[in-house]
């Protein structure tokens, strides 16, 4: 396990996003989001302000610039910053108001991160928000999932990225079942991130599937399975978690980490 798993915490600029107490439809409120999450001690804020729930319906480049830039701006100031975005205008002009991660579901825009040199996550999705979950198959799941982000691990470090996170997409386009294999094979992200010197993030936090898990809990119900979760994800050794609730899982991490560096020291 990673002695220090980052935590990024989620600042959505969305009236539409999938846990509805993650929404921060006015500015002034998503910077005290954001504030806050780095008081609880997150690593990085994650800003985005289009959603990628199955089902979203996409907004256009004008309104996404519009709901992220000066929530980007206010939150550099305090700390390192992610941009959560599909699109090359709004990441372009995320990094110019301080963002320094490029966060992308889409795996498309890791030439614009690395001519900018900022970090980049790629992330697994088959299909798109609005088709992803219709019926998602694979033949092998964890062997698909990861000759993908070897390739764009492998575009991703001939573009100039230098710092990079592999995301294999836990409810993008995957069943519970999908979901739990990949959960399962973390640690086989992890080697296969370690090829490129790179990191593996992992993004359970209040998804759909824990609900399903749990019989059909609501997604104000879903705090212990996130919990859970990624627990697991940082034993195995992922380098990164996202989630919306930073206080709890930074003293998750806390909690994991302390008796391992006291054996160490």
């Amino acid at each position: 396990m990673a002695l220090s798993p980052a935590v990024m915490g989620v600042v959505n600029v969305t009236p539409d996003s999938f846990f509805p107490a993650s929404r921060t439809v006015a500015t002034d409120e998503a910077i005290a989001r954001g504030r806050s999450h780095f008081l609880f001690g997150a690593d990085v804020v994650d800003v985005g302000g289009e959603s990628t729930r199955p089902g979203a319906t996409p907004v256009s480049e004008s309104e996404e610039l519009a709901r992220v830039l000066p929530v980007v701006r206010a939150l550099a100031l305090h700390g390192p910053v992610s941009i959560d975005t599909q699109k090359e205008a709004v990441a372009r002009a995320a990094v110019a108001a301080g963002a320094s991660v490029v966060n992308d579901v889409s795996s498309s825009l890791y030439a614009v991160a690395g001519e900018l040199g900022v970090g980049y996550v790629a992330l697994h999705r088959q299909g798109d928000s609005l088709t992803m979950q219709d019926n998602p198959t694979y033949d092998d799941v964890v062997g698909e999932i990861s000759e993908f982000l070897r390739g764009i691990a492998q575009d991703a470090q001939r573009s100039g990225v230098s710092q990079l996170w592999l995301d294999p997409g836990i409810g993008f386009g995957k069943s519970i079942e999908h979901n739990l294999t990949l959960l399962a094979h973390c640690d086989h992200f992890v080697e296969l991130a370690k090829e490129f010197r790179a990191g593996v993030l992992i993004g359970t936090s209040r998804k759909r599937f824990l609900g399903q898990l749990g019989h059909d809990l609501d997604v104000d119900e879903r705090l212990e399975g996130s919990l859970a979760t990624e627990a697991w994800a940082m034993i195995e050794g992922v380098s990164m978690v996202r989630v919306h609730d930073v206080r709890e899982t930074v003293q998750l991490r806390e909690l994991l980490t302390r008796p391992l560096e006291a054996v160490t020291t």
